[in-house]
């Protein structure tokens, strides 16, 4: 029979923490992304459009 080979440990990867949810949204309750000149909802499509200053 063949002999197992154990396998190599590998280093735990760090998880990137995300900023606390700023809006949610209106459609389906999920966290909308932050983006530079929009809010949206990468479940259902849900945009919503930052005011220009």
């Amino acid at each position: 029979m063949a002999e197992e080979k154990a396998a190599p440990k590998k280093e735990k990867k760090s998880i990137k923490q995300y900023k606390p949810a700023t809006k949610f949204c209106p459609k389906c309750g999920s966290r909308m992304g932050d983006h530079k000149d929009r809010f949206a909802c990468g479940k259902c499509g849900y945009t919503e459009w930052k005011e220009k200053k």
